[in-house]
């Protein structure tokens, strides 16, 4: 049987998770709550450009000895930035934990911020924009969360703008550095196939000088508020030199602690998640209008999203939209039949179970959890979480959820 994962604090003040299971590879990551909403107007994109720097080695290390280190293992290495955390992580074969530990404990602490790779970065981050800027679903997906959280940070793009990056010194990074890279904001996950007694001596190794720092911690800036405070904006419209027209439909929603939060992962499965579901059936089945639709639902601290996601015709954009209306209208105004309740509820727990197969996946869901909850969210309890929902429960959400004083809509048209 396998072992449970349990959370230990390391002497430096981190937490770490061990989350051992049966596997042939071990994943690491180092979790930290520094994203998109932590950032003021002047460090936009900030978080997201020290993902970036963190690769680009430290005094012992060459960016090219880091990679050839993993991936000359065949292991790969990686990163992602989100609004609420960032998140560095290597994927390896069991016997190789010492060294993902190792170098990436190595670039949390000891990350080089060299002017010269600091502005040859910057120049790669802004064609990294731009290249998105290119993509209508990008554009419309940015625009609509701008529009839902309208003046917070967390309606900003996780990447910032050219005009907030290009003023940005490595000084600015080191001082967001010291006041966001902390052991009690951050937590290390490993996951997979390793010894607990030999994963804690290699994590208190490598983290150990977190714990003697010298100097005090700046604060970090201040939250500028609920996000829901401001209402949405109701429609933003963009021309570019586009075939389609790119449509992103969104409500607010409540934060990741409300009890509602399974009810709503039932109901975006209703609606949007896979062929079966009620706007792939209506919309591209049975009126053609396009060839894929879909809903996702993105929960943060304390502020959500329920987006629906389309390409469409010109000609046909207008009649998608009533269409997609009509679906949302329906689900809050009858209850959803039992049998497609268990279709969706039953869809759901099968997807997560297949994602917890893999090691990459448990590491990141249990560094999530830590991040946002601070604590391990067993998998049976998220798994009893979507059983327990009935078809009121459904119905109460979506009458909350689809409300006009939370709707945002965000097209890219042709010109």
């Amino acid at each position: 049987m396998t072992a449970q994962p349990r959370v230990v604090r390391l002497r430096c003040g981190m937490r770490a998770v061990l989350a051992p299971c049966e596997a042939e590879s071990v994943a690491f990551g180092v979790f930290v709550k520094s994203g998109s909403r932590h950032e003021t107007a002047r460090t936009a994109g900030i978080s997201h450009f020290i993902e970036h720097m963190l690769f680009k080695g430290t005094p012992s290390r060459r960016a090219y000895d880091i990679t050839c280190a993993i991936e000359g293992r065949g292991g790969n290495f990686n990163a992602f930035t989100g609004e609420e955390q960032t998140c560095f992580f290597a994927h390896l074969p069991s016997e190789c934990l010492g060294t993902a530990v190792e170098i990436l404990g190595d670039m949390y602490q000891n990350a080089l911020i060299s002017p010269d790779e600091f502005e040859r970065e910057k120049g790669v981050i802004i064609e990294e924009i731009r290249m998105y800027q290119d993509e209508p679903d990008s554009v419309a997906a940015e625009n609509l969360q701008r529009a839902l959280f309208p003046g917070h940070p967390l309606g900003a793009p996780v990447a910032g703008t050219e005009a907030s990056l290009r003023p940005m010194t490595p000084g600015m990074v080191k001082s967001y550095m010291r006041s966001h890279y902390r052991p009690s904001a951050t937590c290390v996950v490993v996951a997979g196939a390793f010894d607990e007694g030999e994963a804690l001596r290699l994590l208190e190794a490598a983290f150990a000088p977190c714990g003697r720092a010298g100097g005090r911690v700046r604060r970090a800036a201040a939250d500028p508020g609920s996000p829901l405070a401001r209402p949405p904006v109701p429609e933003t419209r963009v021309e570019k030199e586009v075939a389609q027209v790119q449509l992103a439909l969104g409500y607010r929603t409540f934060g990741v602690g409300d009890s509602r939060r399974y009810a709503a992962t039932v109901l975006d499965a209703v609606l949007g998640s896979g062929m079966a579901s009620r706007l792939f059936q209506s919309v591209r089945e049975r009126r053609g209008l396009s060839y894929d639709i879909s809903s996702r639902l993105q929960f943060f601290s304390d502020a959500g999203q329920f987006t629906v996601s389309a390409g469409l015709e010109r000609a046909k954009a207008a009649r998608a939209l009533a269409t997609v209306d009509r679906e949302l209208e329906r689900v809050c105004r009858s209850k959803v039949p039992r049998a497609e309740l268990e279709r969706a509820k039953t869809y759901l727990i099968g997807n997560f179970r297949l994602a917890h197969e893999k090691v990459l996946s448990k590491m990141i869901y249990h560094g999530s959890a830590m991040t946002t909850f601070g604590r391990i969210v067993p998998t049976q309890e998220q798994v009893d979480g979507v059983r327990a929902v009935t078809a009121d429960d459904v119905l109460g959400v979506a009458r909350a959820i689809f409300r006009p004083e939370n709707r945002a809509l965000s097209l890219v048209v042709p010109k």
